[in-house]
């Protein structure tokens, strides 16, 4: 009898959640991951609150000075340039990259199964390339002496572009900073926007029509409408990414000419790399990530209260 007890006990079902042993398979990663993501930042607060250069790097005897990083650099007018600059540049990507993204995504939601097919792999690989490699190919586009650029206006007969130096002109060297930006955001955006047009139902658009709605107005009241989760999605994913672009500017222009591409975290870098004051540099950083914090929280408060007028 006790024999058949313990085996009619075996054989139970097991509850799911009752077992501590996925948890104890996952903890490494888990931990793993909060240390990378999370010990650089607060390494860098730590060292925002310091007075930590060249001597404090080596030595190791910083000394902890309160806010005064924090007062140098908010009353630096260097530095709310630079702002206001990262904020011109963020929303001059972002609506380029989500306006140009939906496009293509209509785009390739009406071609034909081989159409389709092309232009999916092409974004593909063009989301692919390596940044610094991308990077590499358009200093080699724009270069005034080699470029192919320059040699095409040229031929079409723009004289005045031969030999013209792109990146030593601001407005010239931001626009094409921009246009790497975007050629790189817009697959990524692009694929994910289609994948969210093929979840809707084909007979919507089909009764849109029947009663006399245009393009437009299927995209404004039928498409549109299914798609804000994952438009907003996206949105939220590219104001980050363009909000902390850094590699494309560093290797293209480190921030020049002038200050006409730096932005927050390129200031950051020179400010810790050119002056070697890291200090300065972390706090930075740390104001980066909350301004980036800040613009998030009221753009989901904002999401979430249209979300609750809909319900």
């Amino acid at each position: 009898m006790a024999w058949s007890s313990r085996a009619a006990r075996s054989a139970l079902p097991v509850r799911p959640g009752t077992s501590p042993w996925p948890y104890v398979l996952i903890t490494p990663a888990v931990l793993c991951m909060l240390y990378l993501l999370l010990y650089p930042l607060a390494r860098a607060v730590v060292i925002s609150f310091q007075d930590f250069r060249l001597r404090q790097l080596i030595l190791g005897d910083a000394e902890f000075v309160g806010l005064r990083n924090y007062r140098t650099l908010l009353s630096d007018p260097r530095f709310w340039e630079v702002v206001r600059r990262t904020f011109w540049f963020m929303s001059v990507n972002v609506v380029a990259i989500m306006v140009l993204s939906t496009l293509v995504a209509l785009m390739v939601e009406r071609l034909g199964r081989t159409g389709r097919t092309i232009v999916l792999s092409s974004l593909v690989l063009v989301w692919a390339m390596p940044v610094v490699a991308a990077t590499t190919v358009f200093q080699w586009l724009f270069h005034s002496e080699f470029g192919i650029v320059n040699e095409t206006l040229t031929g079409l007969g723009f004289t005045s572009f031969e030999g013209y130096p792109w990146f030593a002109h601001p407005g010239a060297a931001f626009t094409i900073v921009v246009v790497l930006i975007v050629w790189q955001s817009v697959p990524f955006a692009a694929i994910t926007l289609y994948s969210a047009l093929t979840t809707v139902p084909g007979e919507l658009y089909e009764s849109a029509r029947l009663d006399g709605a245009g393009a437009a107005r299927v995209f404004r009241s039928v498409t549109f409408p299914l798609i804000r989760s994952i438009f907003m999605l996206v949105l939220s994913l590219e104001v980050i990414w363009t909000f902390k672009a850094f590699v494309q500017i560093w290797v293209m222009t480190r921030g020049g000419p002038g200050d006409a591409t730096t932005i927050l975290p390129v200031y950051a870098v020179q400010t810790a790399l050119a002056d070697q004051r890291y200090d300065l540099g972390s706090a930075a950083s740390v104001i980066t990530v909350l301004l980036m914090s800040s613009v998030l929280v009221l753009y989901f408060r904002q999401l979430f209260r249209q979300e609750g007028e809909n319900l």
